[in-house]
């Protein structure tokens, strides 16, 4: 289903396609908040929220922030997961039980470690060789997916991960967006994006995911690169890597997850977050979710953000 979801939509009228966002994925998050300040929004960057404020009507009245500031509002939409949203930011008391213990039960589960590696040239496959003058070719510019030609790999690959062992033959998602855009990486280097599974959160008999198991995980993943392009190991010059724990902590993702909750069928449509709460609404009165945990959830595609806004303005009486 997630494979259908990531195709879904259309990109320029092609269906199915994605884009590469010119600058970096940072690049999209200006682009909207320049929109915003266009339009008289106030942006208050590294300001963590503390909690969200509420009148003795139980109404959202804005987010108090970590420093003492206070941000009064008729409404407050959060972005943040659901698990963040009503099990840190608002007082359990201010919920329905049964509400909170379904948040409680939200399947944060997340396989994926990212990895983030600068090259100093552009990979070269077996299977389509670079031509001497090193410029990229059509497949560089796609997707790659390695170590899936059939899906006893991939079964192998997640049974590791099951028993606590990151996999020894992962499955990866290679892309090199400098392709494309040659601002992210000087002349003749490269920045490759590595989405890579079966990783778990937590290592059997409770090793943490320390500096020599992250650097392990990468040896096992650039071995198999290099199998399907050799050279890949000596090329590497600098590297990311980011374990479900890494991207809890750095991200605020609940287990990792970049969804903000699996997106398996239990947990899609009418049943995201919650049954009876996937309109974006929540008991909180004036506060709606609109992250990647609301629906249709994860993608970068911004439709949660958008049909939250419409169904606010709805209720403030602006449509």
């Amino acid at each position: 289903y997630v494979l259908l979801h990531h195709v879904m939509g259309e990109l320029e009228g092609q269906r199915g396609a994605w884009g590469y966002v010119a600058g970096g994925m940072g690049a999209l998050s200006q682009a909207i908040a320049h929109a915003a300040a266009a339009r008289g929004a106030h942006i208050f960057a590294d300001k963590a929220v503390c909690h969200i404020l509420l009148g003795r009507d139980g109404q959202a009245q804005g987010v108090a922030l970590q420093d003492g500031m206070e941000v009064r509002s008729k409404l407050v939409l959060s972005n943040a997961s659901p698990q963040i949203t009503f099990l840190e930011l608002i007082p359990q008391e201010q919920l329905p039980k049964d509400f909170v213990q379904r948040i409680q039960q939200i399947d944060t589960r997340s396989p994926v470690t990212k990895i983030n590696v600068a090259v100093d040239r552009l990979p070269s496959f077996l299977a389509a060789p670079n031509t001497r003058d090193g410029r990229s070719l059509p497949h560089h510019q796609c997707s790659i997916h390695l170590n899936c030609e059939g899906t006893h790999l991939l079964h192998q690959a997640f049974t590791e991960a099951t028993l606590g062992h990151p996999s020894s033959r992962p499955m990866i998602e290679l892309c090199i967006p400098s392709v494309l855009d040659p601002g992210l990486a000087p002349e003749g280097c490269h920045v490759v994006s590595l989405f890579t599974q079966y990783t778990p959160s937590m290592l059997a008999s409770g090793r943490p995911w320390d500096e020599q198991a992250r650097n392990a995980y990468a040896d096992t993943v650039f071995d198999c690169i290099e199998d399907y392009a050799p050279g890949f190991k000596a090329s590497v010059i600098g590297t990311d890597i980011l374990t479900p724990p890494d991207l809890e902590r750095i991200f605020g993702l609940p287990g990792g997850n970049i969804f903000h909750g699996g997106m398996s069928l239990d947990q899609l449509y009418f049943a995201r977050p919650i049954p009876s709460y996937s309109g974006y609404k929540s008991p909180v009165p004036g506060l709606y979710l609109c992250g990647s945990g609301a629906h249709p959830g994860g993608g970068v595609m911004g439709a949660a953000g958008r049909n939250a806004a419409l169904v606010a303005l709805e209720d403030l009486g602006h449509l």
